[in-house]
């Protein structure tokens, strides 16, 4: 059992494609400014979780639900001595827009309005979805209740959102910037490069991609080469190579942008998602 205060995080793959769990307990490790490509859902179990998004520092009590946006800058510390635990869903975007009803004539909106909420009630639906996640041989019934609870989040902590802030020709610059970091991330990109790319002075670039994708450049990069990781490592591919594969200077340079993002190293994070494959249980200290 997992001694009180120690940090620990544990991975497991959900019951779809494009799912992930992730339960997590930790009092001295701090997240770095960090992004997902995917929405991250999640509730906090224990203690107080605090962080910085959309330029304000918010506070996650026990019981509050967390709702990421894709792309949404964040980082993320304890607000106490004791720390603070919880539990988050990381779901794709083809996954949350299969929940926003377009079948049943509902459109929800596809994006969550504010990154914590007070709301009990589905606090408690998204710990009981987690939990069947969670179980084995109960796929079926961990989907229906995703399903439900990303449903009804959106219905109550929804809103509709622009297509994007720059328009016309600058957004058609913006999607070049970012499919030119999406393309280019395995090399040292700078903002010459990109500006470049893109045909924008230095200092207009990084402003307008800010704006419209929600992130720094830097920010988005980083996201892009940790995802692009995960998809080398799970695919077999040896850690020393994948650090140079997905544009990190070496396996420490990596270790430390992977762990910033995701709350551990990459070996342990493998480890955790292909227990079957690698046929190593947990370590002590990696699982609740």
């Amino acid at each position: 059992m997992t001694r009180p205060g120690r940090d620990w995080a544990r991975f497991q793959p959900g019951p779809l494609a494009g799912m992930t769990l992730m339960h997590a307990h930790f009092t001295e490790h701090a997240f770095e400014r960090h992004s997902h490509e995917t929405y991250s859902v999640g509730v906090t179990v224990s203690g107080v979780q605090t962080f910085h998004c959309g330029g304000s520092l918010h506070a996650s009590l026990r019981g509050d639900v967390i709702l990421f946006n894709p792309d949404e800058a964040h980082d993320g510390q304890r607000g106490s001595q004791d720390g603070f635990g919880y539990a988050m869903l990381y779901v794709s975007r083809d996954l949350l827009d299969a929940c926003r009803g377009h079948e049943a004539g509902l459109r929800l909106a596809a994006h969550f309005a504010r990154p914590v909420v007070r709301d009990p009630a589905m606090g408690r639906a998204l710990m009981k979805a987690v939990d069947a996640v969670a179980q084995p041989a109960e796929s079926l019934r961990a989907q229906e209740l995703v399903g439900d609870v990303l449903t009804r989040l959106l219905q109550r902590h929804g809103e509709r959102r622009p297509d994007g802030t720059v328009r016309g020709a600058g957004a058609a610059r913006m999607a070049r910037a970012r499919d030119y970091l999406c393309t280019h991330y395995a090399q040292d990109v700078t903002v010459d490069h990109l500006a470049q790319a893109v045909g924008l002075s230095r200092v207009h670039l990084t402003r307008a991609f800010t704006q419209h994708h929600g992130v720094p450049p830097h920010v988005y990069l980083n996201a892009v080469r940790v995802q692009r990781a995960r998809e080398a490592m799970l695919a077999g591919l040896p850690l020393a190579e994948v650090a140079v594969a997905c544009g990190f200077a070496d396996q420490s340079h990596f270790s430390r942008r992977f762990k910033g993002s995701l709350g551990l190293t990459p070996a342990a994070w493998l480890q955790q998602m292909q227990p079957r494959q690698t046929g190593v249980a947990p370590k002590a200290g990696t699982a609740p």
